[in-house]
């Protein structure tokens, strides 16, 4: 079986990203694997240490320098790793398109991708890869096993949790409270670099869907006080919000 992970290189929590002609400047902002993304890794991980025959591919898209993700998720344990090389891949509809093409090319039965993407705080990249394979989708899962073929998985839902049995092949978002990543060791970090990378242009695959460019809004801070008790303080805020805000 060949278990597909993706994952993308974004910003650290703790960076301060900046603004530079309306667009974010990474210029020294240190960047790491998706922290969703992980759990995708770790889950593959243990399904192969578990019994599962598996191999473990990681795939990212981005520029160049998502090769160290990459490597970061071959020092965790993945057995190699593929680059869908290319600029401004934002869009998730294109994204999912050419992660698709990849998964099929690998005969993969199961993806992994993290339930919301840090950097533009989006949900849509598992559900839009599950519908451009036509695979059955497992969003927010927080537990999974295998019998051959068969999976049974708990994901999350409004009310709470939903227990889900089905059969393979099938994308599964994951998140925290599905498994613990590893650290990787430093015989591990070594042997990555000896592990296979193979980097594809990704241009071909997106030129249905691509957005061509993006700016970010920046706004000054509002900082008003509202004074009063709490009633009259929440009076003056429908108001602000009604009259001013236009929401109500």
């Amino acid at each position: 079986m060949t278990i597909v992970c993706i994952v993308k290189q974004v910003p650290d929590a703790e960076a301060r990203v900046r603004l530079r002609d309306g667009r974010p400047d990474l210029a020294g902002v240190t960047l790491v694997m998706d922290g969703m993304d992980e759990y995708g890794v770790e889950e593959a991980l243990r399904l192969r240490e578990a019994g599962t025959e598996a191999d473990v591919v990681a795939l990212a898209y981005g520029p160049r320098e998502s090769e160290q993700v990459l490597r970061n998720a071959l020092a965790m344990g993945a057995d190699r790793a593929v680059l869908l090389e290319g600029d401004g891949l934002d869009d998730p509809l294109a994204v999912a398109a050419a992660v698709a093409e990849v998964v099929r090319e690998e005969g993969a039965e199961m993806v992994f991708v993290g339930g919301k993407q840090a950097d533009w705080d989006s949900a849509a990249l598992g559900p839009a890869v599950a519908e451009a394979l036509a695979w059955p989708h497992v969003d927010w899962t927080t537990a999974l096993t295998l019998d051959g073929a068969t999976f049974e998985a708990v994901h999350d839902v409004d009310a709470g949790s939903e227990r889900v049995r089905g059969r393979l092949p099938a994308v599964f978002t994951t998140q925290q409270g599905l498994n613990e990543p590893r650290y990787p060791t430093l015989p591990n970090i070594m042997k990555a670099k000896r592990k296979p990378l193979e980097t594809r242009p990704a241009d071909t695959a997106l030129a249905r869907c691509l957005i061509r460019s993006h700016a970010a809004v920046e706004r000054e801070r509002r900082r008003i006080v509202l004074d009063g008790d709490a009633r009259e303080a929440a009076g003056a805020l429908v108001e602000r919000l009604r009259d001013e805000a236009k929401v109500l």
